[in-house]
C-alpha cells in the first residue's frame, strides 16, 4: 500500500469515530508509558490473545502480561486504526483493526522494527465509556523500510458525516 493511498480515512458514523478516538486514545498509553491509562481501556472482563490457546483474560492479568510493553524499555510499540465497523442496530459493540510497528530498542537486534496488525472489539459499558473486550493481531514480521515509512504516512483522524 502506498502512503497516499493509507492516507484516505473511511467515512464513519459519529459512533465509529468515538471508537476510533478511544483506540488512538489506548495506543497513546502505551507510548506514554501510562499503565493506569492503559488499564481504563481494557474492559474488567476482557481477553486478549482471543485466538490463541491461552488467552490473557481480565484486566489485572491483561496488565501484568503487557507491563513490559508499556513501560518501553526493551521495544516501543505503536498502533493505529483503520478500519471500525459497527452493525447497524447495535450501538455497544464495535470492531478496529490497524497495522502495528515493533521498534525494538537493543542495538544488538537482528531486526530494528517488525510490522503486524491488531483486531480489538470493543464494548460501550453501562458507564458510557468503550472498553476492549477481545484483542488479537497476526504474528509480526520483519519491516522494510518502506514498511516502516507507510505505517508512520498511514495515521488518520476520524472523518465521521456530518448527518451521522
Amino acid at each position: 500500500m502506498s502512503a497516499n493511498a493509507a492516507a484516505a480515512a473511511p467515512q464513519l458514523t459519529a459512533s465509529e469515530c468515538a471508537v476510533w478516538q478511544r483506540e488512538q486514545s489506548f495506543a497513546r498509553s502505551v507510548a506514554e508509558h501510562d499503565a493506569a491509562t492503559f488499564a481504563t481501556h481494557v474492559a474488567e472482563n476482557a481477553a486478549f490473545g482471543a485466538s490463541t490457546p491461552e488467552p490473557k483474560r481480565g484486566r489485572d492479568a491483561i496488565a501484568r502480561r503487557w507491563a513490559g510493553l508499556i513501560e518501553g524499555k526493551r521495544v516501543a510499540l505503536q498502533w493505529y486504526p483503520t478500519r471500525v465497523t459497527m452493525a447497524p442496530g447495535v450501538e455497544d459493540v464495535a470492531w478496529s483493526s490497524g497495522p502495528s510497528l515493533i521498534e525494538v530498542l537493543d542495538p544488538e537486534s537482528k531486526e530494528r522494527y517488525l510490522i503486524g496488525a491488531f483486531h480489538s472489539v470493543w464494548h460501550k459499558d453501562a458507564d458510557g465509556v468503550w472498553r476492549v473486550l477481545f484483542d488479537d493481531g497476526i504474528e509480526p514480521r520483519p519491516a522494510t523500510t518502506e514498511d516502516v515509512r507507510n505505517f508512520e504516512a498511514g495515521r488518520t483522524d476520524c472523518v465521521a458525516p456530518a448527518n451521522s
